[in-house]
Protein backbone atom coordinates (compact mmCIF):
# COMPACT_ATOMS: atom_id res chain seq x y z
CA UNK A 1 0.00 0.00 0.00
CA UNK A 2 1.35 3.41 -0.96
CA UNK A 3 1.17 6.21 1.56
CA UNK A 4 0.16 9.60 0.19
CA UNK A 5 2.04 12.41 1.88
CA UNK A 6 0.17 15.70 1.56
CA UNK A 7 2.44 18.75 1.57
CA UNK A 8 0.94 21.90 3.02
CA UNK A 9 0.86 24.91 0.68
CA UNK A 10 2.54 27.94 2.26
CA UNK A 11 0.66 31.15 1.55
CA UNK A 12 2.81 34.17 0.72
CA UNK A 13 0.22 36.68 1.97
CA UNK A 14 -0.06 34.92 5.33
CA UNK A 15 3.72 34.74 5.66
CA UNK A 16 4.03 38.48 4.93
CA UNK A 17 1.23 39.26 7.40
CA UNK A 18 2.94 37.21 10.11
CA UNK A 19 6.21 39.03 9.40
CA UNK A 20 4.42 42.37 9.60
CA UNK A 21 2.51 41.65 12.81
CA UNK A 22 4.81 39.24 14.69
CA UNK A 23 8.12 39.54 12.87
CA UNK A 24 9.97 40.50 16.03
CA UNK A 25 9.46 37.04 17.47
CA UNK A 26 9.85 35.19 14.16
CA UNK A 27 6.30 33.93 13.59
CA UNK A 28 6.86 34.00 9.82
CA UNK A 29 9.94 31.82 10.20
CA UNK A 30 8.01 29.31 12.30
CA UNK A 31 5.28 29.20 9.63
CA UNK A 32 7.74 28.72 6.77
CA UNK A 33 10.52 26.60 8.24
CA UNK A 34 9.30 25.22 11.52
CA UNK A 35 11.46 24.77 14.58
CA UNK A 36 14.52 23.85 12.50
CA UNK A 37 14.76 27.34 10.98
CA UNK A 38 17.86 29.06 12.38
CA UNK A 39 16.46 32.51 11.67
CA UNK A 40 13.52 31.69 13.96
CA UNK A 41 15.95 31.07 16.81
CA UNK A 42 17.79 34.30 15.99
CA UNK A 43 14.49 36.20 16.32
CA UNK A 44 13.59 34.36 19.53
CA UNK A 45 17.02 35.10 21.02
CA UNK A 46 16.03 38.78 21.15
CA UNK A 47 13.78 38.08 24.14
CA UNK A 48 16.50 36.69 26.45
CA UNK A 49 18.86 39.37 25.17
CA UNK A 50 16.38 42.01 26.35
CA UNK A 51 16.21 40.32 29.76
CA UNK A 52 20.00 40.09 29.92
CA UNK A 53 20.40 43.77 29.04
CA UNK A 54 17.92 44.69 31.78
CA UNK A 55 19.73 42.53 34.32
CA UNK A 56 23.25 43.64 33.41
CA UNK A 57 22.49 47.34 33.04
CA UNK A 58 19.47 48.05 35.26
CA UNK A 59 20.01 51.83 35.30
CA UNK A 60 20.40 52.17 31.53
CA UNK A 61 17.66 53.79 29.50
CA UNK A 62 14.76 51.45 28.69
CA UNK A 63 15.52 51.91 25.00
CA UNK A 64 18.74 49.91 25.43
CA UNK A 65 16.84 47.17 27.27
CA UNK A 66 14.42 46.86 24.33
CA UNK A 67 16.95 47.32 21.52
CA UNK A 68 17.30 43.60 20.64
CA UNK A 69 13.55 43.15 20.12
CA UNK A 70 13.35 46.47 18.25
CA UNK A 71 16.05 45.31 15.83
CA UNK A 72 14.29 41.96 15.45
CA UNK A 73 11.02 43.77 14.68
CA UNK A 74 12.73 45.94 12.06
CA UNK A 75 14.11 42.80 10.44
CA UNK A 76 10.57 41.39 10.48
CA UNK A 77 9.31 44.43 8.53
CA UNK A 78 12.11 43.91 6.01
CA UNK A 79 11.28 40.21 5.72
CA UNK A 80 7.64 41.09 5.04
CA UNK A 81 8.75 43.30 2.15
CA UNK A 82 11.13 40.70 0.72
CA UNK A 83 8.51 37.94 0.95
CA UNK A 84 5.78 40.07 -0.55
CA UNK A 85 7.90 41.27 -3.44
CA UNK A 86 9.06 37.77 -4.37
CA UNK A 87 7.33 36.60 -7.55
CA UNK A 88 4.70 33.90 -7.12
CA UNK A 89 6.70 31.52 -9.32
CA UNK A 90 9.87 31.97 -7.29
CA UNK A 91 7.87 31.67 -4.04
CA UNK A 92 6.32 28.39 -5.13
CA UNK A 93 9.66 27.01 -6.31
CA UNK A 94 11.18 27.72 -2.90
CA UNK A 95 8.35 27.07 -0.45
CA UNK A 96 5.80 24.96 -2.35
CA UNK A 97 7.64 22.63 -4.73
CA UNK A 98 5.38 19.63 -4.04
CA UNK A 99 2.14 21.19 -2.79
CA UNK A 100 0.25 20.86 -6.05
CA UNK A 101 -1.09 24.43 -5.81
CA UNK A 102 0.07 27.68 -7.38
CA UNK A 103 0.21 30.97 -5.52
CA UNK A 104 -1.82 33.88 -6.81
CA UNK A 105 -1.13 37.02 -4.79
CA UNK A 106 -3.81 39.67 -4.80
CA UNK A 107 -4.48 43.13 -3.37
CA UNK A 108 -4.36 42.17 0.37
CA UNK A 109 -0.65 41.51 -0.11
CA UNK A 110 -0.21 45.01 -1.54
CA UNK A 111 -1.90 46.48 1.56
CA UNK A 112 0.46 44.51 3.80
CA UNK A 113 3.45 45.72 1.78
CA UNK A 114 2.38 49.37 2.02
CA UNK A 115 1.79 49.04 5.78
CA UNK A 116 5.16 47.30 6.22
CA UNK A 117 6.91 50.04 4.32
CA UNK A 118 5.19 52.82 6.29
CA UNK A 119 5.61 51.33 9.76
CA UNK A 120 9.02 49.84 9.02
CA UNK A 121 10.47 53.10 7.69
CA UNK A 122 8.90 55.12 10.51
CA UNK A 123 10.18 52.69 13.12
CA UNK A 124 13.66 52.71 11.62
CA UNK A 125 13.79 56.50 11.63
CA UNK A 126 12.48 56.66 15.21
CA UNK A 127 14.97 54.03 16.36
CA UNK A 128 17.90 55.82 14.76
CA UNK A 129 16.76 59.17 16.15
CA UNK A 130 16.43 57.83 19.68
CA UNK A 131 19.74 55.98 19.49
CA UNK A 132 21.61 59.09 18.29
CA UNK A 133 19.85 61.19 20.91
CA UNK A 134 21.00 58.84 23.65
CA UNK A 135 24.52 58.44 22.28
CA UNK A 136 25.26 62.10 21.55
CA UNK A 137 23.19 64.06 24.07
CA UNK A 138 22.56 61.51 26.80
CA UNK A 139 18.83 61.64 26.11
CA UNK A 140 18.45 65.41 26.40
CA UNK A 141 15.60 65.44 23.86
CA UNK A 142 13.40 62.85 25.50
Amino acid sequence: MTEVHQVRHKNKTLAALLAFLLGGIGAQRLYLGGLRDRALWAHLSALPLCAAASALWPHADAFYHLLPIIVSGLIGFLEALVMGLTSDEKWDARHNPASGHQSASQWPLAVILVASMMLGAGSLIATMSRLFDLLYTGGAYG
